[in-house]
């Protein structure tokens, strides 16, 4: 089983980026979008790791409080084209504890540097490799009251998120 931590999103903020999405696609740009249902802040990534309960455990273990989001400009890694978060040192204080609590506890997870963003576009490009246009960046903030747990699995059409657990 895939799993991985994220912060899942309001319906003001699901609706900045799908609009922002839908902007994108009438300007000519083509790529693997994110499905509205999709749309997450990965804080950790798992992948295939047979004990959810044990990743809850350790989640339990470390302090959640509120932690306000807000969405920041745009960029990209090689084709993958994102919406980046203000900064924001409560989240990084926050994932820099979980991800020391899931080492303690053995718990394997993608020990790349934690950067902030919500990813809009796999396999982004644009006319004639042309950058991609983007007038006015989406807007909105959030107060996370959680995070969750969530399974990552292949369906016909395209990957299909569950949440299994949530610690607030």
């Amino acid at each position: 089983m895939r799993l991985f931590i994220a912060i899942q999103f309001e319906e003001n903020i699901i609706n900045a980026l799908t609009d922002f999405q839908d902007n994108l696609k009438r300007q000519g740009v083509t790529g693997n979008y994110t499905k509205r249902e999709n749309l997450h802040i990965t804080l950790a990534f798992i992948g295939d790791y047979g004990n959810p309960e044990r990743v809850l455990d350790a989640m339990e273990r470390v302090d959640f409080r509120p932690i306000k989001i807000s969405l920041n400009g745009v960029g990209s890694f090689g084709d993958l084209f994102w919406v980046g978060l203000a900064d924001n040192p409560q989240l990084v204080g926050y994932v820099r504890r979980l991800r020391r609590e899931l080492s303690e506890q053995g718990i394997p997870f993608d020990k790349k540097r934690f950067s902030p963003h919500i990813t809009l576009i796999r396999k982004s490009s644009y006319k004639d490799g042309k950058p991609i246009p983007v007038s006015e960046p989406p807007k909105g903030s959030m107060v996370a009251t959680g995070v969750s747990l969530m399974c990552s699995e292949r369906g016909k059409n395209g990957m299909i998120y569950t949440e299994i657990g949530r610690v607030e």
